[in-house]
């Protein structure tokens, strides 16, 4: 009796052990099944944040932003705009509110998916960063340091620009067309094709290589002074802007101010450059950069090197930072609105990472 008591106490504990393991497996494999669809959703959410952020931030500040690129291109010797004030109300005299706007379908069209990938791929970028930082130190609680956060930016920054690069191209072409200009293009649509039709595929990335070479500092800049001036603020408290580790609304629009000045400060002669450079091969833009037709000099650049030559030699070093005002009114306020709306919205949408990780 006392063996048969034995045999079956030792198979009823192994029939229990049974059934939790295969109780185990069942989570497991749900779990397995599951995360995939976790992950997706989690990554879908992100990119809508970073999308959304893009569109509201530069919305916000498109009149501005077509006033930077009139003067960046505008013929020296037909100088029709000679200031942010001065030139907003030249835009609205001439060509009313929707003068305000011109290109801001194709700047939203290009900037939304460029703000989606930007945001998810740094965020990408500096958790494998972080991880083999982490592998290297041997320190499981390390944390990115400043040029860490800036060689994430910088590569988030290369895809997201690398991704929509045709259409920042025919953006810029269709911001500075007016009324008065002999060639004008219906929509972004057909201002592709017609570029590629008559200047061929490689037009489409003409000035690639000063945008590459300026989105590395700009955007790799952007994002490690607002993480590190983030993380400062919430560690030393000064003033007591930080509570509880959070830091308000007004206080990271504040860092994200402060990171579009550093950023764009020293990447603006390079996107200076890349404006130039697309223009040329347009066999109408000298006329419409003077929008009355009576300049018929080509533009002829034969790469970013001599771009650079001809506009310091023709018109001296200022020409590099022409727009530069109203492009810091502009920036300032729009790169502070896009770091705030995306984590606003990864916020509302319920996404656990964060840039700052």
């Amino acid at each position: 009796m006392a063996s048969e008591d034995v045999v079956s106490k030792t198979t009823g504990e192994s029939a229990v052990s049974t059934i939790v393991n295969l109780a185990e497996e069942a989570k497991l494999a749900s779990e397995g099944v599951k995360a995939p669809s976790h992950a997706l959703l989690s990554i879908c959410k992100s990119l809508i944040a970073g999308g959304v952020a893009g569109g509201v931030s530069r919305s916000a500040v498109a009149p501005l932003e077509r006033l930077k690129i009139l003067l960046q291109v505008q013929n020296p010797h037909s100088i029709k705009y000679n200031g942010t004030i001065q030139g907003l109300k030249y835009i609205w005299r001439t060509e009313g509110i929707r003068g305000m706007f011109k290109g801001n379908g194709t700047n939203c069209a290009r900037i939304v998916p460029n703000s989606a990938v930007k945001f998810f791929s740094y965020e990408q970028a500096s958790s494998g960063i972080l991880w083999l930082y982490r592998q290297q130190s041997g320190n499981e609680e390390a944390s990115l340091t400043p040029l860490l956060r800036l060689g994430a930016g910088a590569c988030a920054g290369i895809i997201a620009m690398s991704a929509t690069y045709p259409m920042d191209m025919v953006r810029g072409r269709l911001t500075v067309q007016t009324e008065n200009s002999p060639r004008q293009y219906r929509g972004i649509f057909h201002a592709l094709s017609t570029v590629f039709r008559e200047e061929g595929p490689r037009a489409l990335y003409r000035g690639w290589l000063p945008s590459v070479i300026g989105v590395i500092p700009y955007v790799g800049l952007n994002f490690a002074v607002y993480e590190s001036l983030k993380d400062w603020l919430i560690q030393t408290k000064p003033f007591g802007l930080a509570e509880n580790s959070e830091l308000s609304v007004t206080t990271r629009l504040a860092c994200g101010a402060a990171a579009g000045t550093v950023g764009q400060t020293v990447a603006y002669p390079l996107d200076v450059i890349r404006r130039r450079m697309q223009m040329v091969g347009w066999k109408d833009a000298s006329s419409v950069l003077t929008a009355d037709g009576k300049s018929k000099t080509p533009l002829e650049y034969t790469g970013m090197v001599d771009a650079f030559r001809k506009t310091v030699r023709h018109e001296g070093f200022g020409a590099l930072y022409k727009g530069l005002v109203p492009n810091s009114v502009k920036v300032v306020p729009s790169i502070a609105i896009a770091f705030v709306t995306y984590e606003v919205v990864k916020d509302v949408l319920g996404v656990e990472m964060r840039i700052s990780d």
